[in-house]
């Protein structure tokens, strides 16, 4: 027959447990507030009704469909039958594209949230008040003959009243009692992991989870937490039950977990006896847990707070227009609790970090650009919260009230009433731990070893139960076939007698009442012969059936042994291989780690020389390009001073010529005085040839003194040019003295750097290698402790098993002794695998004859 197909609903055998309508169109608003291996869990609004539910999705598609359909369709109908105050209240389940949606009542968080809130433990009365919750629905579900089987701080819940709430069904069992390895391996009972070995367990395997979730609400943590799974698993089955370490107490509180937590489940209370506990009876005030659930709100409060502050800043820091509307639909902190004023807002503002300032100023710019336009209505909000970066948490997690404007009196509308106890880190943090690799994957080499040394136990005593049985109906076949031969041998005996009682004549000639007190005589001595006989014969087949079941037993005992060793030796073989696949692993993975640091440093060092490099290169680039500017610059200043020089010639050259046009007018002033002078002394004739000769000698002396003032003024023009290109020469010359030397030291500087920096490749290179080499000496001096241990482990057992061994036969030998057999013909025949069962026939053979002779012998002494 087929399997049924998973998410078959017109399946008669679960068409009543889903509803046929669409969930997405019932329930609005969907929140992811958890998530686990099953999947998640969102706070959801139902549309009608705007009840808060909360829905756990789980999906049955892929890889073991149908095992997770079955088990979906286990716990539905689990949570079906529940009917009470302290478990979850069922609402329905839907299916939508291989999903199915599991609608519950909405609680505000766990015990397990509570404590990572506060980072503390709990108090004694808040443990009592949840302790005496936890026990109601567990006394709850005990009376229905059901097993939670995960019991733990993550499974039980709060509502806003205060009310504890059982959840999370998806591994309690229908049937009490029950032998499934299943639960969370740190609050396991020690029934629970040896049920495959053991045999069943029943509801008192959650009084034991109930006392580890004591310690974990008292401590944070249960015991055994900082080991791995399987490690925690062996060390609870086998060692002594753990208990409250240090703390302040009461001797209530110790005892109660020092019952829950006993070994053996005989001594283990029941729930119903729990609830009679003084711990759990404790007289407190019924709202202890109404004002932890208020404080844990205040803090996640403080928590968000900050976050809340962030958004706020983003938002106003978007535009200048929106910033009134936008404020108006900000989440209320102050009114979200009504337990603390405003002033509390600002204290936790101002003890934030700059840090944190800077990092909102950072991502403020892209936030403020993305959202510019922004409107003034709340669906702007809630467009803007769908945007935010990852480290903001949703405004969704707070409480949202909008103000009606108009009148004096304030009239609050609920718009939104999302309360909760858990912070987005903490549905963070369950994400990652379900994304990570699922720890329980080495539970199937576990279950797999237990279920095939079972298998194997079980086969070997229905075998020798087999044979058992076979030897005993052999044993009765005999014994019955023994007893027909020996009661046809009397019978013929009589015959026989009879016979020669009447050959002998004493049918006829004995007197009848002689005769007859003869007869009676020799039938009653007879039967008591047959009696005898049949005593003995009996005895003896039962001491030899007894022998036979005390060699068979023995047999058995002795095969049992044989099989545990075997199994022994199986088992820590495995572990040897385990041990060595692991330590394989471990040297694997340590020479991959070293090879991946070696090729992660040579990438470093590459990447900081190719660094380097470019940054050696871009500083002789930037050198060239100062020396060319400066060059350039220097250039350009040549050109405009070559460009400036004939203004300052020409002006010192106009001065010169003022100078020899008013030397000119003064020497014309001396001549023409002179010739006045020369005039009035000289005769009239002689008058004009003195005239021309003093002429001629003015113009003689003019020309001279402008050539000689044109001398000086081409004097002055060379001296001019070669000062000038002496002097930008050596200004040239000086600048190209000072670049190059500033490159010289540039190249000293660059150098010096590529030594620092390739001496301290050599430092990091070394320092890996002591590292990488440290290491591998600590993991082989750890291996090496573990194949110690493992051997010390499997000496120690060893000897125990054939201590206890050894003492079992002894004690079988004892008992076989004690019920009159020889233990050593015992031993030496279970030794024999092929004993001589036919003996039993030819001693009853025997024993006939025997009994026959005797009867031959009687009836000759016998006087007629």
């Amino acid at each position: 027959m087929p399997l049924p197909k998973p998410g078959n609903a017109k399946d008669p055998q679960v068409a009543g447990l889903f509803s046929q309508e669409d969930p997405e169109k019932i329930f609005s608003d969907l929140r992811e507030i958890g998530h686990g291996s099953f999947g998640a869990v969102y706070f959801a609004r139902h549309v009608q009704t705007k009840e808060v539910v909360a829905i756990k999705k789980m999906s049955y598609n892929g890889k073991g469909s149908f095992d997770k359909w079955q088990d979906i369709i286990k716990e539905v109908r689990f949570l079906g039958q529940l009917k009470h105050k302290h478990t979850i209240e069922y609402k329905g389940c839907y299916l939508k594209e291989h999903t199915a949606w599991l609608v519950m009542e909405y609680c505000l968080g766990s015990a397990s949230d509570i404590i990572e809130v506060h980072k503390k433990p709990l108090k004694e009365v808040e443990v009592s008040a949840i302790c005496q919750g936890a026990l109601e629905g567990l006394s709850y579900l005990h009376d229905m003959n059901k097993i939670h089987r995960d019991v733990k701080a993550g499974n039980i819940l709060l509502t806003e009243d205060g009310t504890v709430k059982l959840a999370d069904f998806g591994s309690a069992s229908l049937i009490c009692p029950a032998n499934s390895f299943v639960g969370t391996p740190y609050w396991m009972a020690p029934e629970v992991i040896l049920a495959m070995d053991e045999g069943q367990y029943d509801g008192k395997a959650d009084i034991w989870s109930l006392g580890i979730t004591c310690i974990e609400l008292a401590e944070r943590k249960p015991p055994l937490f900082n080991m791995n799974a399987m490690s925690a698993l062996y060390h609870i089955a086998q060692n002594d039950s753990p208990s409250l370490s240090g703390g302040d107490w009461s001797d209530e509180f110790r005892n109660f977990v020092t019952d829950c937590l006993r070994k053996l489940p005989a001594d283990r209370p029941t729930s119903s006896e729990c609830l009679q506990h003084p711990f759990v009876r404790k007289t407190r005030r019924p709202e202890v847990l109404i004002e932890l659930i208020l404080r844990t709100k205040a803090a996640v409060r403080k928590l968000d707070n900050l976050q809340y502050r962030r958004m706020k800043k983003l938002i106003m820091n978007g535009s200048a227009a929106s910033d009134d509307a936008l404020l108006e639909g900000l989440p209320n902190r102050a009114s979200q609790l009504g337990a603390m004023g405003a002033g509390d807002e600002e204290t936790s503002v101002d003890e934030t970090s700059s840090q944190d300032d800077d990092q909102l100023d950072s991502k403020s710019g892209s936030l403020a650009s993305q959202h510019s336009n922004t409107a003034s209505s709340q669906s702007s909000l809630t467009s803007l919260t769908a945007n935010q970066p990852d480290d903001i948490p949703p405004i969704s997690h707070f409480h949202r009230e909008r103000t009606a404007s108009g009148g004096s009196g304030r009239s609050n509308e609920v718009a939104n009433n999302f309360a909760t106890i858990r912070t987005t880190s903490i549905v963070r943090q369950e994400i990652k731990q379900h994304e990570r690799s699922n720890e329980y994957r080495n539970f199937t080499v576990y279950k797999r070893l237990r279920k095939q040394h079972q298998k194997e136990l079980q086969s070997m005593e229905s075998r020798f139960k087999g044979e058992m049985e076979e030897h005993k109906q052999k044993l009765d076949r005999e014994y019955e076939n023994l007893r027909a031969k020996f009661s046809k041998e009397l019978e013929r005996l009589r015959q026989t007698h009879t016979s020669e009682l009447e050959r002998q004549g004493l049918d006829s000639s004995t007197p009848k009442k002689e005769r007859e007190d003869m007869m009676r005589v020799y039938k009653e001595t007879l039967a008591r012969r047959q009696k005898d006989a049949e005593f003995r014969l009996e005895k003896h087949q039962k001491d030899k059936l007894e022998f036979s079941v005390r060699r068979f037993k023995r047999r058995a005992v002795l095969a049992l042994h044989q099989l545990e060793q075997k199994l022994f030796r199986e088992e820590m073989g495995q572990r040897r291989a385990q041990l060595e696949y692991e330590h394989a692993m471990l040297v694997r993975h340590h020479e991959s780690t070293q090879d991946l640091e070696y090729k992660h440093l040579a990438a470093l060092q590459k990447l900081k020389d190719e660094q380097l490099k470019r940054q050696h290169e871009t500083e002789k680039e930037n050198q060239r390009d100062y020396n060319q500017r400066a060059e350039a610059e220097l250039r350009k200043k040549h050109a405009l001073e070559v460009k400036q020089q004939p203004r300052s010639l020409k002006a010192k050259e106009i001065q010169i010529r003022k100078q020899f046009n008013e030397a000119v007018k003064t020497q014309q002033r001396q001549y023409k005085a002179l010739k006045e002078h020369i005039l009035q002394n000289t005769p009239k004739p002689e008058q004009k040839a003195v005239v021309k000769k003093l002429k001629e000698e003015q113009m003689r002396k003019l020309a001279a003194l402008g050539d000689q003032y044109e001398a000086s003024i081409a004097e002055m023009l060379q001296q001019q040019n070669v000062r000038l290109d002496e002097s930008q020469m050596g200004e040239a010359s000086e600048l190209r003295n000072r670049l190059q030397q500033e490159l010289e030291l540039l190249m000293v500087y660059q150098s010096k750097v590529k030594e620092n920096a390739d001496a301290q490749h050599k430092r990091e290179r070394k320092v890996l290698e002591e590292r990488v080499s440290l290491r591998r000496a600590l993991l082989e001096q750890k291996m090496e402790e573990e194949r110690n241990a493992l051997a010390k482990e499997e000496t120690e057992r060893w000897r125990a098993l054939q201590e206890r061994q050894r003492m079992e036969l002894e004690n079988f030998d004892v008992e076989t002794t004690a019920m009159g057999l020889n233990a050593a013909e015992v031993a030496a025949a279970s030794l024999d695998p092929s004993p001589e069962d036919d003996q039993l026939s030819t001693q009853g053979s025997t024993l006939s004859l025997s009994a026959s002779s005797s009867t031959n012998s009687f009836t000759s002494q016998t006087p007629l």
